[in-house]
């Protein structure tokens, strides 16, 4: 493991550089009325809680399979008033752009790193994969980037800065490299590598959404700012690649994404399993959306809702970038049926409407065409375009491979019971959780976790789901070969025990062909 001085000096290192060289190359200018860009911040806010809420009955139902055109979504204008009252988890996507929104405001477009992780680890809301893990991390002292490196945070390469990342795109109209600069920063908080990637790239394609009319182009021109090297690069080039030869059948590109990058490497809740969360697979499906969609609303987000996995958060991004190229005037009143019921409603667990989220987004916008060079002359705003940078290139999860899955299924209970395993790999991770009795009061419980014999770390695990570690224990890095894992429970209470789930085991080896007998 990289020692963690080192881990923050590369990422101040490579976010100074990244932020130095979005100022260095422009492109012509482009001026347009405070009423249009405020429209089009409009459309960007408003266009996440359309996709997300046409997506919500279906998020993770389709694992691996397409939802198929018989298959009816409804929509009507009582939708969103439903979610909103009834199950606002699944704006997640929604409540953490606001979040971070909240904290410009409160601190201004400086606001450091610090106060943002914060304010999302202390919200009352609950999160899920990557976003959790760094919740967890920041609660216990571990703080950005290191709460979202792979090595502290398994959940690295999930979806999760990727669906909130749309604030730093809508404070950045026209200005690509402003945008993956906030991107690049901000994401380092709950991911790593590819994770980042997805949200420089949803950012980078909303700034450039407010300059620009052609859906193609957005896609392409946006994805010059992830590294080449990277998968995530290569699997959003494959789908380009797809609708390049087929521009009328969006299943081809499916199926063609679907076989060549839809294993998950990471998340132990997706390896082995049909369950994907990995941020590139479902940054395919926002842009097989905006692709095949051809500008149609209502057809750009249908099509990212049937490619299934993340079948909210995906339509979440495409409509919201969809929305901004177009501006809020522009969507279909049939997709914005009920959104009178509630865009005057605060986001769950903010203090933040969409109808508050529309003039601060503006205010923010208009800060940063000025802080890049940009002009406000009366109602008149030149934005100053920018010719997209290459982020620094990040890999998670080098040069390890999951090499098996198994079932624990053990409950440690007490002071006086413990569990061994044997794995031969050059790494672990076991899932589980602490729990209680119903009755009880939350706690924080703890298992001594020795690897060969030797103390590797006493995990702390709350009964508190809101305040959870992910899973039990993991680590990455340990030589190529045999290993005890040995885990203790420290004196729990009666009422109180961890329940072991799966062990995933890690290898440096390369899988190779399966072969049939």
């Amino acid at each position: 493991m990289k020692p963690v001085s080192v881990l923050i000096l590369a990422f101040l290192i490579s976010s100074v550089f990244a932020s130095c060289d979005s100022r260095e190359i422009q492109g012509d200018p482009v001026t347009i009325s405070k009423d249009v860009l405020l429209d089009k911040v409009k459309g960007g806010w408003a266009g996440q809680v359309i996709g997300c809420t046409y997506g919500g009955p279906t998020e993770f139902q389709w694992n691996g399979t397409m939802i198929g055109d018989h298959v009816p979504i409804p929509w009507d204008d009582t939708r969103m008033l439903w979610y909103y009252e009834n199950s606002p988890g699944l704006y997640d996507d929604v409540y953490m752009d606001l979040t971070f929104v909240e904290v410009f405001e409160k601190y201004g477009i400086d606001a450091p790193d610090s106060l943002h992780a914060l304010a999302f680890a202390r919200a009352g809301y609950p999160l899920w994969h990557a976003n959790q893990a760094a919740r967890y991390n920041i609660l216990n002292g571990i703080m950005p980037p290191e709460s979202g490196f792979w090595k502290y945070n398994p959940h690295a390469d999930d979806i999760d800065f990727q669906i909130e990342a749309d604030f730093a795109g809508l404070m950045s109209p026209g200005m690509v490299n402003a945008a993956s600069d906030v991107a690049w920063r901000l994401g380092h908080i709950m991911n790593y590598g590819d994770g980042v990637y997805g949200g420089v790239y949803v950012a980078a394609m909303y700034a450039l959404a407010f300059v620009n009319n052609d859906m193609e182009f957005i896609v392409r021109e946006a994805l010059k700012t992830i590294p080449p090297q990277s998968e995530f690069y290569q699997c959003i080039q494959d789908v380009i690649t797809s609708y390049e030869k087929d521009p009328d059948d969006w299943k081809s590109a499916w199926f063609d994404a679907q076989k060549k990058w839809t294993y998950d490497k990471g998340c132990p809740d997706g390896v082995f399993r049909p369950f994907n969360i990995d941020a590139k697979i479902n940054a395919a499906y926002i842009v097989i959306g905006l692709l095949y969609g051809k500008g149609d609303y209502g057809a750009t987000i249908d099509i990212s809702t049937r490619c299934g996995y993340d079948s909210d958060c995906n339509p979440a991004n495409a409509a919201g970038i969809l929305g901004t190229m177009l501006g809020y005037s522009q969507i279909p009143d049939y997709w914005k049926q009920g959104l009178d019921k509630v865009e005057d409603l605060n986001m769950v667990h903010t203090d933040m409407s969409l109808n508050r989220v529309y003039e601060v987004g503006l205010g923010h916008a208009l800060q940063m065409v000025e802080r890049n060079g940009g002009s406000i002359d009366g109602d008149q705003v030149t934005l100053p375009s920018q010719v997209p940078n290459v982020m620094p290139l990040e890999i998670g999860f080098e040069g390890i491979y999951p090499k098996s899955r198994s079932r624990v299924g053990v409950s440690l209970v007490g002071s006086d019971n413990e569990h061994t395993l044997q794995i031969e790999g050059c790494g672990f991770v076991i899932g589980g959780r602490a729990v209680k009795e119903v009755q009880l009061p939350d706690s924080t419980l703890e298992v001594e976790v020795y690897i060969d014999d030797e103390l590797f770390e006493v995990a702390k695990l709350p009964t508190l789901s809101l305040v959870r570690r992910h899973e039990v224990t993991w680590k990455y890095d340990l030589p190529e070969g045999a290993h005890a894992i040995r885990l203790v429970p420290r004196d729990l209470p009666d009422g109180y025990r961890v329940e072991l789930g799966d062990c995933i085991v890690y290898t440096t080896q390369v899988p190779g062909k399966r072969t049939y007998y």
